[in-house]
């Protein structure tokens, strides 16, 4: 330092307490919630295992039947049970937080929040008899 120069000041600075890596153990909102961006994953696997399937079937009765007996093997029976009941998580929380993300309204009036939700659960049930009445025979 040149002389007539003056010394900047210096202040102490107060660093943030560490965050554990385990942070979202301490409350069941944080779990929940790493659950649901954990959940994505298997959400991601449904797509792929659809996809696998679908080329199998488009691949000819052999490769469909290859496709099944891979899929009757334990490991994939596990994953693709653990994978619907994260399926099952993800679709109820997206179905809990659409209220919130939704304002809707008719005329000047807010649709209730339970509306809201009952429409997607009614949405829901609506696919998913369609489904099982194209796969049990229509």
């Amino acid at each position: 330092m040149s002389p007539g120069q003056v010394q900047p000041e210096y202040r102490q600075r107060v660093l943030p307490p560490r965050v554990s890596t385990l942070w979202w153990l301490g409350k069941g909102t944080y779990f929940a919630f790493i659950l649901r961006e954990l959940s994505c994953v298997f959400v991601a696997w449904f797509v792929a295992y659809l996809l696998l399937l679908v080329r199998a079937v488009s691949q000819g009765d052999a490769s469909y039947q290859e496709f099944l007996a891979w899929s009757a093997t334990t490991p994939i029976l596990l994953l693709n049970l653990v994978s619907f009941l994260f399926l099952i998580f993800h679709t109820v929380t997206f179905f809990d937080a659409a209220p919130r993300a939704m304002v809707m309204k008719v005329g000047r009036n807010r649709v209730p929040g339970r509306v809201v939700l009952a429409g997607h659960y009614a949405g829901w049930a609506a696919a998913s008899a369609i489904v099982c009445w194209l796969l049990l025979g229509a």
